[in-house]
């Protein structure tokens, strides 16, 4: 008798751990495996909902909701200086309760800080655009901003040639993407043969490039040739400040691809914009989250294509923008 009921008791054994019953792996999945997709809840905490290519973000991540049939709640706070709103959001996104997050960090160790508690409780965990890189994140999705930036600053090398003087006008001050940018334009300026005068932080915001460039202006008169734009806002800001000058002549190039800064290369105002893909990103990063609800492998890093966007082939990138948006 007892021979017959330690059969039964390895075979119960056997079946429970075939079944995954017993010793679950990690929170997350045993949260979220009895889950219809219609009941997974995703949050996207991004820099801010105050732009162009961060709504082209969140209309990817709305599209990969509609996809995969589940809850995406996007959230962003009013600018990308606002660090403790940031944070703040990712403290409520999670204590309201989801089965991932997303972020795109203002500052990466703060939103580091803020996101622990989701790595403790084994919540996947991901990063868009810029990475958190916090111990346990699940992936990454974005462009590697260096490659990026050198590819766009190789291209206006070209068109200024070798000994012509840059200036760079980067953002925030401390922001891991800032750093990168700069950093890929400063490599393609030194491979290139240009030289560079000045580095200056414009804030991430228009009014704040506007006032850097009338300073690089009044710096450096009838010397600047090229400058190199942390994003579309910053060149704007820079072209302003050339405009009200009255001084033309000066190679601009953004960074993202945004609809706004893609019309003005088109009209010959700035001569390119580094194009990111913010709508498969966020599409992308959706994506990845639910797999890694479901618990399929994700990839620590997926890479996003960038283009640099010029007079040449601008119109067909709006085309493709529009489309993205389902206005075309």
């Amino acid at each position: 008798m007892k021979k017959s009921v330690s059969r039964i008791a390895i075979v119960l054994l056997a079946v429970l751990l075939a079944s995954g019953s017993l010793f679950a792996q990690g929170g997350s999945e045993s949260k979220t495996s009895a889950k219809g997709a219609s009941d997974i809840e995703v949050a996207v905490v991004l820099k801010t909902l105050a732009s162009e290519y961060w709504n082209y973000v969140k209309a990817g991540c709305d599209a990969a909701a509609k996809d995969l049939g589940i809850i995406v709640h996007v959230v962003g706070p009013g600018s990308e200086s606002d660090i403790e709103g940031q944070v703040a959001m990712i403290e409520q996104q999670l204590g309201a309760g989801c089965d991932a997050i997303v972020v795109a960090p203002n500052d990466a160790s703060a939103a580091s800080a803020a996101l622990q508690s989701a790595i403790d409780a084994k919540i996947p965990v991901l990063s868009v655009d810029t990475n958190v890189g916090i111990a346990g994140q699940t992936s990454f999705v974005g462009t590697s901003n260096v490659d990026a930036a050198k590819q766009g600053g190789l291209w206006a090398a070209k068109q200024v040639g070798k000994g012509a003087n840059a200036v760079i006008i980067y953002g925030q001050e401390g922001d891991s993407t800032s750093n990168m940018r700069r950093e890929g334009y400063s490599a393609a300026c030194a491979e290139s043969g240009i030289n560079i005068l000045a580095s200056l932080s414009g804030q991430n915001t228009t009014d704040g490039a506007t006032k850097v460039m009338e300073d690089l202006l009044n710096s450096y008169p009838d010397k600047i040739d090229l400058v190199l734009c942390h994003n579309d806002d910053t060149a704007i800001g820079a072209l302003n400040a050339c405009q009200s000058a009255g001084i033309t002549g000066i190679v601009i190039v953004g960074f993202d691809g945004n609809k706004s800064a893609v019309e003005l290369v088109l009209s010959g105002d700035i001569a390119a914009s580094v194009a990111q893909q913010p709508y498969a990103m966020g599409y992308q990063a959706v994506e990845a989250a639910y797999q890694a609800i479901q618990g399929q492998a994700v990839e620590a890093v997926i890479n996003a294509p960038v283009q640099v966007v010029t007079k040449e082939n601008g119109q067909a990138y709006l085309d493709s923008l529009a489309s993205m948006l389902g206005k075309k």
